[in-house]
């Protein structure tokens, strides 16, 4: 009865409570407003850390390879190609430790290019495996002549570099111009990977040994229903050797508790292009630069003789000193144009506008930042050279009487395809960029569009087939071939053991 009796107040109480809560709904909501609002401002910070990582995922940016201080520590950090146990591998692991100055050697000869080298496989997107392949097939020598007559530092053959548009005549010769000749290489090996289905050791074996072998041992693997990969196929014993070589130096880069001594070397460049912009004479060139004639024809070895041939190619490689190159005087003075800055003018449209780059332009007016102001004269890096670069030796009476009158042409219409360039253009037709300008009524960032024709003026044939210019030897030319014929390589420097 007691329970009972319990229980109805109970009851009671929570009706009561009920009704009561009713009449003051107002004050209630009033309060549980309050409530929110303070649940709401201790848990502000949590809500926005929480936010952070999905705005870190809606602004994530494409992975920019590692960039190291050291340039042999990026190439190292970055390398692809997948490793293996192989015992050739292991041979040439062995070999590599055994010769511990053989980088740094090596490492003194690549030092004025590495950085470009690095760079262009970069902006390709290709695996920095490819940095090494100058090591494995020339020791870095831009001057190795292989018995097959292939040339420089990527040992490129006469037809393939010509077929990939390297210039090659009797004063400059593409394979040995370190730059255009890796060009040329990386353009090839985008090929080879492309014909090969994506194989990046199929491909570097057919660079070694040509396409044709490398296919015809995969088709006799896989008629024979054997595995077509690269350490099965039947390859001569240069090629078989060919990639362990460059497979065991990517182990050692990556692995220097090996005891493999690393060379360092800055990631940074210490060499730079520049565009002359007409022939001229290596020793006129050194001087004006202050630059030691034989370092010069050294980095640019490429050029045959101490001047570059008329119709071009004008480039040539300079070291950066310490005081950068674009604030030189002679670089001023020589390599540079005033402009005055337009209404609505940017950086980037007077860059575009004179074929150059923004940083080129802030570099050469030291700017810190894009800011430009109408009026303000900017100097632009452009060739204005007024006076000759070149020497004009004496010709005997004879050989006068030989020299050619100036040479007739022909025109020629070219029709613009998708890819072509107007640099690339006139390299194909061996004639001056300026002159193809001049000729079209174009300026060197004009963008070429397909269809479109240009109009070339080209030595008729009897002309074109003239090689030798009719000029005598100067001094420095015999000077230059008898240094050249005493050239012994230093027994001091280690070399590939013969395969």
């Amino acid at each position: 009865m007691i329970r009972k009796n319990i229980y109805i107040q109970l009851c009671c109480c929570i009706i009561f409570l009920s009704i009561l809560g009713c009449k003051q709904t107002p004050i209630q909501r009033a309060s549980l407003q309050d409530v929110l609002q303070d649940l709401l401002t201790t848990k502000k910070p949590e809500l926005v850390v929480e936010t952070v990582p999905q705005r870190a995922v809606q602004e994530q940016a494409p992975p920019k390879p590692y960039r190291s201080p050291d340039i042999w520590q990026h190439i190292a950090q970055n390398l692809r190609f997948e490793q293996t146990p192989h015992q050739r591998v292991k041979t040439r692991v062995e070999w590599y430790l055994s010769q511990p100055e053989y980088l740094l050697t090596v490492n003194q000869r690549a030092k004025p290019y590495l950085y470009h080298i690095v760079k262009k496989i970069e902006q390709r997107g290709l695996p920095l495996d490819l940095a090494l392949l100058p090591f494995v097939e020339s020791d870095f020598r831009p001057q190795a002549v292989s018995k097959q007559s292939a040339v420089g530092i990527w040992q490129l053959v006469d037809a393939t570099a010509y077929h990939f548009g390297l210039q090659s005549n009797d004063w400059y010769d593409g394979r040995r111009d370190v730059l255009a000749s890796t060009d040329a290489a990386l353009s090839y090996l985008t090929y080879l990977h492309k014909t090969f289905d994506g194989n990046w050791l199929h491909a570097i074996a057919a660079y070694n040994t040509g396409e044709g072998r490398v296919k015809a041992a995969i088709k006799r693997n896989r008629s024979a229903g054997k595995s077509t990969h690269y350490w099965h196929l039947k390859l001569p014993k240069e090629t078989a050797d060919y990639i362990p070589k460059l497979l065991a130096l990517s182990y050692l880069l990556k692995h220097p508790e090996t005891g493999f001594k690393r060379p360092e070397l800055a990631n940074q460049a210490s060499t730079t292009i520049l565009d002359v912009g007409q022939a001229f004479n290596f020793g006129v060139l050194s001087q004006l630069l202050n630059i030691d004639k034989q370092q010069l024809h050294d980095l640019n070895s490429g050029y045959l003789r101490h001047q570059t041939p008329e119709q071009g190619p004008y480039k040539v490689l300079v070291p950066l000193t310490d005081q950068a190159l674009m604030q030189s005087p002679f670089y001023r003075e020589q390599f540079s144009k005033s402009y005055q800055v337009k209404l609505n003018d940017t950086l980037y449209g007077i860059a575009r506008q004179f074929g150059t780059s923004v940083k080129a332009i802030k570099q050469l007016n030291n700017k810190q930042n894009n800011l430009i102001r109408v009026g303000e004269t900017l100097l632009i890096n452009q060739a204005n050279i007024n006076r000759s670069l070149t020497v004009n030796y004496k010709i005997s009476p004879y050989l006068e009487q030989l020299a050619t009158p100036k040479q007739a042409t022909i025109e020629h219409h070219h029709t613009i395809i998708a890819g072509d360039s107007l640099w690339d253009l006139s390299q194909h037709y061996q004639v001056p960029l300026k002159d193809l300008l001049d000729w079209n009524n174009l300026q060197s960032a004009s963008i070429l569009s397909p269809g479109k024709v240009l109009i070339l003026h080209l030595p008729t044939k009897a002309k074109a087939q003239t090689k030798h210019p009719v000029t005598t030897p100067s001094y420095l030319d015999v000077l230059e071939e008898a240094i050249q014929l005493k050239e012994v390589p230093s027994t001091a420097e280690p070399s590939l053991p013969p395969d």
